[in-house]
């Protein structure tokens, strides 16, 4: 970022931040981030091609990745270079135990789905929707969550955000965080789904259009399960039902790599 641009956006105190070793590739601001300046930061992003983030650190280690340059991009892929469809039903085989075409006899977790059941419909999104769910539930979580810190990265949407920021949240999956932006990127044309913030190992979306009814629901939640299982598998009672039930009409998604 530019001085230039940093006194055009009227930008609180802060200052770039690095991977290791490499260029500046996010800008951090020094506090919290104040009520409103998400939300202000995301209508400039037309002019200034800037991403807002809402930066959380790890538990008890708040630096950590932005401020302890964990952080990389050397070694990601690009977003069109991946099929969202493919790596779904990569995913869904690899969790849910799929060899061969065949799933296990009993798969309570992922029921009633056994094979990969495909991705859902796409849900209708009205033209400015999307941005406007992502500004109330940004500074919502800003109101109740105390502690996030601004991040601009330079990004054409939140899921090109998630590699230019260097972010390595799935890391424990796969170190190539594009897989997981170019499904983001999907689910931003199919849902509405806007990037509103990251931490060490969590990722969160407001979503314009979210599941209305169970069937949906399920159909999305086998989504979420082969993006990250842990969502399911590290979350009582550990079935995909239960879960999609407490997707219907959600405007937030959030995801957690153990």
């Amino acid at each position: 970022m530019e001085l230039s641009e940093a006194r055009s956006l009227q930008l609180p105190a802060g200052r770039m931040v690095s991977p290791a070793q490499g260029e500046p590739i996010l800008w951090l601001s020094d506090a919290p981030v104040s009520s409103g300046l998400w939300s202000r930061m995301l209508a400039e992003h037309s002019r200034f091609g800037l991403w807002p983030l809402l930066l959380d650190g790890r538990h008890h280690e708040p630096d950590r990745p932005w401020e302890s340059q964990e952080l990389t991009v050397s070694g990601f892929s690009r977003l069109t270079e991946h099929d969202p469809e493919e790596l779904l039903t990569t995913w869904w085989n690899e969790h849910a135990h799929v060899k061969d075409g065949v799933a296990p006899p009993e798969s309570l977790e992922t029921a009633p789905f056994g094979l990969w059941p495909g991705r859902a419909p796409a849900h209708g999104v009205q033209r400015g929707a999307a941005e406007q769910r992502a500004c109330e539930y940004a500074e919502l979580l800003v109101e109740y969550r105390h502690g996030y810190r601004l991040g601009l990265v330079r990004a054409r949407s939140g899921a090109e955000a998630m590699t230019e920021s260097g972010w390595t949240g799935p890391l424990n999956y796969d170190n190539d965080t594009a897989v997981f932006a170019c499904v983001v990127a999907d689910w931003e044309r199919r849902f509405g789904a806007r990037v509103l913030g990251l931490g060490f190992d969590t990722l969160t979306l407001s979503v314009a259009a979210p599941p209305t009814d169970i069937d949906q629901a399920l159909r999305v939640a086998a989504e979420h399960f082969a993006f990250c299982p842990d969502n399911i598998l590290q979350n009582p009672p550990h079935r995909l039902r239960a879960y999609a039930e407490a997707l219907i009409e959600r405007p937030l998604w959030n995801f957690w790599w153990d």
